[in-house]
Formats: structure tokens, sequence, C-alpha cells
């Protein structure tokens, strides 16, 4: 797999595709802290089947895109009590992603975005509608603080989340944090995340870059407001066994975006199960086709 990089005003983001060029483009955000190689190749190998040219990528502060290494790592805690600004907003890497489709020559795409790659599409709705053909959202939330919330024990695994010193201990905390709020319906593929793990590890490990991220989500706004003036053909899918993002937080999305699909999946919990790639593919295609003209 090719990767190759686009310069974003002043980051390059690098990014990876699937499918035929001429097909309508389809662009995954995916979430904290987390590289585009978390969107399976399989996946984006079946959405590309459906008549899509994907594009998945690295937000910025991950993997081989810009690490904004002269900016502060704030302590999560003080973000989350407002005694430190994050260094950047959930605005700001929307306005990445923007910046990104304009570099490719899109102008308009079909979104789709998980956990805090779904903060992120929604920004992007709501700052640039007329670019989205459809939306969809996956296992994330409104960004109000009454919706959306992980269990404490989750919480405070998030919160405390420590630098490793190797690539093994990087691995098995990959796992271990798996093991916390994967699908407990579905069985867990270790040697996967293993695998995953390491390939993240060895693309661009950088646990500061997790804290800059983490502050942007600590910090976000609530956007349900914003998100009742949309008018972009919208599904929301959650794991209705999500530790991390409960799944009040998709259904808050569903009931808040006029016209959009909810789809809950039992035994889902915060990633995406093999079994579930290629109902999710079809899942995106049927919003795709819902948007199209007739």
């Amino acid at each position: 797999m090719e990767t190759r990089k686009a310069q974003v005003g002043e980051l390059e983001i690098a990014y990876e595709t699937f499918g035929d060029p001429g097909d309508p483009a389809a662009l995954l955000v995916m979430g904290l802290g987390t590289q585009m190689i978390a969107w399976p190749d399989e996946l984006c190998e079946d959405i590309a089947a459906t008549g899509r040219y994907v594009v998945r990528f690295d937000n910025r502060d991950v993997g081989l895109s810009t690490h904004l290494d002269h900016l502060p790592a704030p302590a999560p805690g003080r973000v989350l009590l407002r005694r430190e600004k994050a260094p950047y907003s959930i605005g700001d890497m929307a306005r990445d992603t923007i910046g990104l489709m304009d570099a490719l020559g899109f102008d308009t795409v079909d979104l789709v975005g998980a956990s805090m790659g779904g903060f992120i599409a929604q920004s992007v709705a709501i700052q640039a509608p007329e670019r989205l053909r459809s939306l969809t959202l996956i296992m994330t939330s409104t960004g109000s603080r009454r919706v959306g919330h992980p269990t404490p024990r989750v919480a405070r695994q998030l919160l405390a989340r420590r630098s490793m010193r190797t690539r093994e201990e990087a691995v098995a905390a990959a796992v271990q944090v798996f093991t916390l709020i994967g699908s407990p319906g579905f069985a867990l593929d270790e040697e996967y995340l293993e695998q995953r793990a390491g390939a993240s590890y060895d693309r661009g490990y950088d646990p500061k870059g997790y804290l800059r991220q983490l502050a942007a989500v600590l910090s976000q706004p609530d956007r349900t407001r914003k998100l009742k003036a949309l008018d972009v053909p919208t599904l929301v899918v959650h794991g209705l066994h999500d530790p991390l993002v409960s799944s009040t937080g998709g259904l808050a999305l569903a009931k808040t975006i006029p016209g959009s699909r909810f789809v809950g999946y039992s035994g889902m919990g915060h990633d995406l199960p093999r079994e579930l790639w290629q109902p999710l593919a079809q899942e995106i295609a049927g919003i795709v086709r819902a948007a199209e003209p007739v």
C-alpha cells in the first residue's frame, strides 16, 4: 500500500487510497491517537467495491502526518477542569480534513468518521455542509457532556494512559485497552491487534501527540444546536455495548440530525470487529445511494 502526502497549510497529511480514482470519493477519519491503519484494509476494500474511491489518512499528530512537537502536551485533568487550554481544537482538525479534500481535488465526499473522527466529521459538516454528499458517524457523540459517557473504569484508563518505553510495551498496552473497550459479543482478535499495534508503533508512536488530541476532545463544544440545522443524508452507527462512548451518544446524534438513520449493533463495543466489516460497508453504501440524485 503506497502512502502519499498532501500539503495542507503548514501540515503534511499522509494518506492512502483504495479503488478507482474515477469513482466518487469516500473519506475516512479515524479516532483519538489512532492511525489510519485502524481502518482495516478489508473494510476499505469492501467500501471501494460499492463504487467509492476510498481515502484514509493520518490526522495531525499521529502516524506519518505532521507532529506538532512545538506545542505543549497538556495534562488531561487540567484541560477537563478548564485550567489549561488545548493547543488546537476539533474545529482545527476539521479544517485539516477540508484542506485535504482541497489538496486532492475533491469538491464533495462521502465522509465517514469514527470516535474522535466522528467529532471531526460533524465539525466538517457544520463548517462546510456543501462539501458532503453523505455523512456516516460511527461510535461517536454530539460533544454534549450529558450523553456518550464512558464507564468510570474506562475513563480512568483514558486519563491515566502512560508512555510506553518499548515496542513490546506498546503492543501489550494496545491489547489491554481493546480488551477493556472492545466488543464483548465478538471474539478478540489478539493477533490482529498485536500486528496493528506494532505497525502503529513503527509508523510513529507519539504519546505527546495523543495528549494534544485528547485535549482537543476534552475541550470540544456541544454541537447539538448546530447539528439540528444540517441537511446532509446521515447514518449513525453505534455499538450497543460501547464502554468508551455509550450508545446514548449515537442515539442523541440520530435524534438531533434531521432525517438521520440509526443502526445499533448488539455486542459491539468501541472497535470495528471483523464480523461487522462487510455489514458496515453495506450500510455506508446504503446511505450513499440514498444521497444520490434519482
